[in-house]
C-alpha cells in the first residue's frame, strides 16, 4: 500500500477566477489539450487529456497502510462511544432495578421518557459543538495526531467517571444523576476533539492530488481519481465506525443480565486499543502542520464583508489599498479566497441540523418506543444495532457495485445528489416510525397510554405489537447515512482549502449539535399519546428540507470536478511525515523546511 509523504506538485499554479461579485470562485485552469492530437494516449502516471478525461472509467487509488491505522482509532473510539449510549436511555429512564434480581426492566435514575430523551440530546449536542475547540486546539498549536493524544486523555477521565458513579453503591447513595451530567461534560470534550481531528486527518493520509492515468492488468485504460479515492476513504472510515457501533450489542446485554456498571466497564477498556494504535502507528502517519487557528481571522473577515452587504473582496488587503485605505488586516487575499470555498461547503451543510434530528430518534425514542412492545426476552434498546449492521452490509455494495456502475455509464452519483437521497430515506423512516406508533397505539392492553394504568399490570404487560416491526425504521436511516452522512463528511473535507479543513469539519459535526437542541426543544413531545403528531411532523419537515437542498444547491454538482483540483498546488500546507512537524509536544524538533 502507498505511504508517500508529499503532494505531487501540478505543472503550473493559476489563480482564482473572479466574478465581478467576489463571491463566486472557480477552479486554477487545466492544461489546454487543444494542441494535443486526440489519438494521442497518455503514458501510465500522466495527467489526462480532456478527451480521455470525459472518456475514460474514474476509479480510485490504493488506500495507504496509514489510513487503516487511523480508521483502526476511529473505530476503537466509536466502539467506546457506542457502547456507553447504547444503555443511557435505560439508565436514565427507568426506575432502579436490575432484571437479574427480579426488576422488569433495566434502570437507574427514573428520570422519566421525556427527561431522559431531553439529557441525551443534551449529551449529543455538546459532544458535537466540541469539535470547534478541537479544530482550534490542532491547527493552532499541537497538530492533529497531538491533539488526537490529548482529548484521549480527557476521554479517559469521563470513562472513569461514568464507570465509578455506575457501581451499585454510587447509585444507591445518589451519585448517579451527578456522575452522569459530570461524564457527559468530559466525554463530550474528549469526542469532540478526537472527531474533529480523526475525519480529516484520515483523508490527509492520502497524498495525490491530480488524476492519473493507469492501464489494468485487463488492458483497460483508466483514470485515478483522487477525488473516487477520498470517497472510498471516508466509506471506509464510516464502515469502520458502524463495526465499533455494533458494541452496544454487548453492553445492553451487560445491562441486562449483569448492571450497569458492567456496560460501562466493557467500552473503557477497549478505548485503550485506539491509545496502542496511536502511539505505536505514530512515524506512519502524514500530517498537517499546525498553521494557527483561522477562526478568528475569518470571523473578522466575515464580519467586513457582511458590512457589505456580502461582498467579500471588501476585505481583501488589495482591495483596501485600491480604494485609497491602507491595509492593517493579518491576512492576504489568498486567505479571503480561501475562505468564500469555505463559504460554499458551510452553506450545503444548512440543511442537516434537520437529518440529525431524525438520526436523534434511534437512541432516544425509538428505544423508549420498543419498551411499549413485545420484546420477547430481549433488551429493549438492542434494535438500534441493526443501523450499524445495514451500513456495514450496504457500504461494500455501493463502494463495489452502484458506484462503479454509475461511473462506467458516465452518471456519476455526486455528493450533493447523496446527501438528497439520504434525506428521502430519512423522511421516509421517520413517516415509518408514525406508522408504528400508530399501530402500538391501536393495540391493547393500554392503547394510547401504554405501561401506564391497571391495564399494564403495574408496568409489566406492553402493548401487543411485536418489536420486529421498528426493523424497517432502522434499515431506512442506515441507508440514509450511507448517502447523506458519509458524503457530508466527504465534502467537509474536499471542499475546505487546506488551511482550513479542521474548521470546516467542525462546521460540519456542528449540524449534529444543532439537530441535538431542535431535539431538546421537541422533547415536550416525546411522550404519549403525542409520538405519531412528532413522527408525521418530522417526517414532512425531512421532506421538506432535502427539496429545498436539492433545488439550492443541485448547481454546485456541475462545479465537482473543479472544486476538487483547487487544492492541486498548495505547497504551503503539504502534507508531511509527523517526525517532521514542530509543534509544543515536539520540542527541540525542526522541520525539513526550516533545516
Amino acid at each position: 500500500m502507498s505511504t508517500a509523504v508529499e503532494t505531487p506538485v501540478a505543472h503550473h499554479e493559476v489563480p482564482y477566477n473572479e466574478k465581478s461579485d467576489g463571491n463566486e470562485i472557480s477552479a486554477p485552469a487545466r492544461e489546454s489539450t487543444s494542441s494535443i492530437d486526440k489519438n494521442h494516449e497518455t503514458a501510465d502516471g500522466g495527467q489526462p487529456t480532456e478527451a480521455e478525461e470525459a472518456t475514460l472509467r474514474h476509479v480510485g487509488d490504493k488506500i495507504p497502510y496509514s489510513a487503516w491505522l487511523v480508521a483502526v482509532v476511529e473505530l476503537a473510539e466509536r466502539f467506546t462511544y457506542y457502547g456507553l449510549t447504547g444503555p443511557f436511555q435505560n439508565y436514565m429512564q427507568n426506575e432502579r432495578a436490575v432484571v437479574s434480581q427480579g426488576g422488569a426492566r433495566p434502570g437507574a435514575l427514573g428520570l422519566g421518557q421525556s427527561s431522559a430523551t431531553a439529557l441525551a440530546y443534551f449529551f449529543q449536542f455538546w459532544c458535537y459543538v466540541t469539535p470547534i475547540i478541537g479544530a482550534i486546539v490542532a491547527d493552532a498549536w499541537l497538530g492533529r495526531y497531538n491533539a488526537i493524544m490529548l482529548f484521549s486523555g480527557i476521554y479517559i477521565c469521563g470513562l472513569v467517571i461514568i464507570f465509578t458513579t455506575s457501581l451499585p453503591g454510587s447509585l444507591d447513595n445518589g451519585a448517579g444523576l451527578g456522575g452522569l451530567v459530570t461524564s457527559m461534560i468530559v466525554l463530550g470534550l474528549g469526542t469532540g476533539g478526537i472527531k474533529a481531528n480523526v475525519s480529516p486527518l484520515i483523508a490527509e493520509q492520502y497524498t495525490e492530488t491530480t488524476l492519473r492515468v493507469k492501464t489494468l492488468k485487463s488492458g483497460e485504460r483508466v483514470i485515478l481519481d483522487p477525488a473516487v479515492t477520498i470517497q472510498s476513504l471516508y466509506n471506509i472510515f464510516y464502515w469502520c465506525v458502524n463495526i465499533g457501533s455494533l458494541s452496544a450489542i454487548a453492553t445492553v446485554w451487560l445491562e441486562l443480565k449483569v448492571d450497569f456498571w458492567a456496560a460501562y466497564l466493557l467500552p473503557f477498556c477497549f478505548f485503550f486499543i485506539a491509545i496502542i494504535v496511536l502511539v505505536v502507528g505514530k512515524n506512519n502517519y502524514v500530517v498537517r502542520p499546525p498553521s494557527g487557528s483561522v477562526l478568528i481571522d475569518a470571523a473578522k473577515a466575515l464580519f467586513i464583508g457582511l458590512k457589505a452587504k456580502g461582498n467579500m473582496e471588501v476585505a481583501k488587503p488589495s482591495y483596501q489599498i485600491a480604494n485609497g485605505g491602507t491595509s492593517t488586516v493579518p491576512w492576504d487575499d489568498n486567505f479571503i479566497d480561501e475562505l468564500k470555498r469555505a463559504l460554499v461547503a458551510c452553506r450545503v451543510f444548512l440543511f442537516f441540523p434537520i437529518y440529525w434530528l431524525v438520526y436523534g430518534q434511534m437512541v432516544s425514542n425509538f428505544v423508549s418506543m420498543a419498551g411499549t412492545m413485545e420484546v420477547h426476552g430481549l433488551p429493549n434498546d438492542l434494535l438500534f444495532n441493526l443501523n450499524p449492521i445495514t451500513i456495514i452490509i450496504f457500504i461494500p455494495l455501493m463502494e463495489k457495485l452502484l458506484y462503479p456502475f454509475m461511473r462506467k455509464i458516465h452518471l456519476p452519483f455526486k455528493p450533493i445528489s447523496r446527501i438528497t437521497a439520504g434525506f428521502f430515506l430519512a423522511a421516509i423512516a421517520m413517516a415509518y416510525a408514525a406508522i408504528c406508533q400508530h399501530l402500538i397505539y391501536s393495540a391493547g392492553p393500554c392503547y394510547d397510554h401504554p405501561l401506564v394504568g391497571a391495564c399494564s399490570e403495574d408496568g409489566t404487560r406492553p402493548n401487543h405489537v411485536h418489536i420486529a416491526v421498528q426493523v424497517p425504521a432502522y434499515v431506512l436511516i442506515g441507508l440514509s447515512e450511507i448517502f447523506a452522512s458519509v458524503s457530508g463528511l466527504e465534502y467537509a473535507f474536499t471542499k475546505a482549502p487546506a488551511s482550513m479543513k479542521s474548521l470546516v469539519m467542525s462546521m460540519f459535526l456542528l449540524q449534529n449539535a444543532f439537530g441535538a437542541a431542535l431535539g431538546i426543544a421537541l422533547s415536550p413531545t416525546s411522550e404519549d399519546p403525542k409520538l405519531v403528531i412528532m413522527y408525521s411532523s418530522i417526517a414532512a419537515a425531512t421532506t421538506i428540507a432535502g427539496t429545498l437542498f436539492w433545488f439550492l444547491f443541485k448547481k454546485y454538482n456541475n462545479t465537482e470536478e473543479e472544486m476538487n483540483r483547487m487544492d492541486a498546488n498548495n505547497e504551503q500546507f503539504k502534507v508531511r511525515k509527523i517526525d517532521e512537524v514542530k509543534s509544543p509536544l515536539h520540542f527541540g524538533k525542526t522541520t525539513k523546511s526550516e533545516a
